[in-house]
């Protein structure tokens, strides 16, 4: 699960997002367990966010961070790559498999992973590079 919160850019040429990564859902009609990728009662998924050009529509690097609260990052990683592969073979319109995050960097004493992701974007907007910062809180 992901509960999501925005955060205005900070760099010039960067569009951040942040997000904490626990296993149930907060409660509410327009929740989605999968956000971190995409929300199927909103507009309001992480990655899709950045997809759709919500975030970052001027950008060509993106970021997001997650604090993970529960479980451990390999659980995560395994979790929103199910959720991405799912999206493709269920044929969800402009999800592919180049949407897959894919490991730069894991370091077990900072409990922390770097992961990064290319995504195609509608529109006429050009592709987004986004950089994922997973953080263990637990």
């Amino acid at each position: 699960m992901l509960g999501m919160t925005a955060i205005t850019p900070r760099a010039p040429n960067c569009s951040p997002d942040s997000f904490r990564l626990q296993s149930v859902t907060p409660k509410g009609k327009e929740r989605d367990e999968r956000e971190y990728v995409i929300n199927r009662h909103a507009s309001t998924g992480g990655i899709q966010r950045f997809k759709a050009g919500h975030h970052g529509a001027e950008h060509k690097l993106g970021a997001m961070i997650a604090y993970v609260q529960q479980e451990k990052r390999t659980f995560w990683n395994t979790r929103v790559a199910e959720w991405i592969k799912e999206l493709v073979e269920l044929d969800q319109p402009g999800w592919t498999v180049e949407d897959q995050l894919h490991l730069e960097h894991d370091d077990d004493t900072l409990q922390l992973a770097v992961f990064s992701s290319s995504h195609t974007r509608k529109n006429g907007l050009p592709g987004i590079e986004l950089r994922h910062l997973w953080v263990e809180m637990n």
